[in-house]
């Protein structure tokens, strides 16, 4: 991870770690990259979600991108995976920005840059952005007069995301669907898409609000949408987070569907000799599952983007995280809550059979618990959280596996450990985390 990207872009407390001027540099950094790469005048998408500051900062970058002498193409309001699609699909197109913080608090904010192929870009493209930030090179011969950029609105890039995702299933018709859009980019896409599919939805949390984006809704908080699907005898609920790149469910009688449960569901409608693509954080219920339709698992790093990278280097088409990013690489090119919720409404609708079903799995004693420290990257630095990993991975060696990692998005750390005692678990786990809000506090 470099000082400004890290596993999901740059992301930080708006106008104060990610303010306008450091937003601008970006803006001239990434076109003075695309401007290596051979695009004498580099057009860029950029959309956002619904967060307050994202009209500072779509600002800010538009003005340092158009300084450097690039194009902008303003997409509004629309979720990451809508961007990354209108970046591979408009024409001479050379990258895409996203304007969002995800699933972090409405303080937050951040930027995640796209390829002209819709995916997110290598690490070595950040590499040369930072070096570019670092170095001030971007304002060098900066140009002037008919050079400078120009900013152009792409009236219909909802409507063209809409299109796209509707022709993924044939009909949702017969499917009662609550879905909580989470005041965030999917708002407006999500139940449109639903609806002309034929599905009969019960919305909630649809008005775009950035005071109101993931604050006890969406997929970090799936209460409410819980009570509505009992509530409301759905077939199925479904979440997204603020910028729509995942979606979590909920069945029909109410309870948390995960991503490994919704990979397992995708799985079992085609089974058999397939490659799909998880992360170091999927239940080994998952992977027992799998290995029972004949299935192969293999792990990845967590980060959708280190999915991907998994998925295309073993020719995999299907692949995802626990948190729910879910990538069909048949059609698409990053995470995709809209398509997700479609595709698993889709399955549930072809199989006949309830959600519950579908993403049945073994489900092996999993404790997941998110350590907030302003010094996480001192993890690796410390002796004695790493001598209590050591003990606690050899106690568990051949029963269960443990994870320690620094989140990439937030300040803090994960302690994820997987075994059959689940009480063993709450006391191993429990040691670790004090010893690390001790040290790193």
């Amino acid at each position: 991870m470099g000082k400004y990207f890290r596993t999901d872009g740059v992301r930080g407390e708006a106008n104060t770690v990610l303010g306008p001027r450091l937003v601008m540099e970006i803006g001239a950094a990434y076109a003075a990259v695309l401007e290596e790469e051979g695009k004498a005048r580099p057009r860029i998408v950029v959309g956002r979600d619904s967060r307050w500051s994202g009209d500072m900062l779509e600002a800010a970058f538009t003005a340092g991108a158009c300084a450097r002498g690039a194009d902008v193409l303003r997409a509004g309001l629309l979720p990451t995976p809508g961007v990354a699609y209108l970046a591979r699909t408009l024409e001479n197109v050379s990258g895409g920005v996203v304007i969002s913080a995800s699933h972090n608090p409405i303080g937050d904010n951040g930027l995640k840059l796209f390829s002209s192929k819709g995916f997110k870009v290598p690490d070595e493209i950040e590499d040369r952005v930072e070096a570019c930030l670092e170095s001030g090179a971007a304002w060098n011969n900066v140009p002037t007069g008919t050079g400078v950029g120009r900013v152009y609105d792409v009236a219909d890039a909802e409507s063209r995301f809409v299109d796209f995702l509707c022709a993924q299933a044939e009909t949702l018709k017969g499917l009662r669907v609550v879905l909580d859009c989470a005041h965030g980019a999917a708002a407006r896409v999500g139940p449109t898409v639903l609806r002309r599919l034929g599905a009969e939805v019960f919305v909630l949390h649809d008005e775009p609000d950035g005071a109101r984006i993931n604050v006890r809704c969406g997929s970090t908080d799936l209460s409410e949408l819980q009570a509505r699907v009992k509530d409301t005898g759905a077939h199925l609920g479904l979440a997204f987070d603020g910028d729509a790149d995942r979606c979590l469910a909920v069945d029909e009688q109410g309870d948390k569907v995960d991503g490994d449960q919704m990979l397992l569901a995708f799985a079992r409608k085609s089974p058999g000799n397939q490659i799909l693509v998880s992360t170091v954080m999927s239940n080994l219920g998952l992977e027992m599952a799998l290995r029972e339709i004949g299935v192969e698992m293999r792990r990845a790093a967590v980060g959708d983007r280190y999915v991907l990278e998994e998925m295309l280097r073993c020719g995999s088409v299907l692949g995802g995280e626990q948190s729910g990013h879910v990538i069909f690489l048949d059609v698409s090119t990053t995470g995709d809550g809209v398509l997700t919720a479609v595709r698993l409404a889709d399955t549930v609708r072809a199989a006949g059979q309830p959600l519950s079903a579908l993403t049945r799995m073994p489900q092996v004693p999993q404790l997941l618990v998110n350590v907030t420290t302003p010094h996480k990257d001192r993890l690796d630095q410390d002796s004695e959280i790493a001598a209590a990993i050591a003990e606690i991975e050899n106690r568990l060696r051949g029963r269960g596996r443990l994870l320690v990692r620094p989140s990439g998005t937030e300040p803090m750390v994960r302690v994820m450990a997987e075994g059959p005692d689940e009480a063993e678990l709450h006391q191993v786990v429990g040691a670790l985390v004090r010893l690390i809000e001790k040290n790193l506090s």
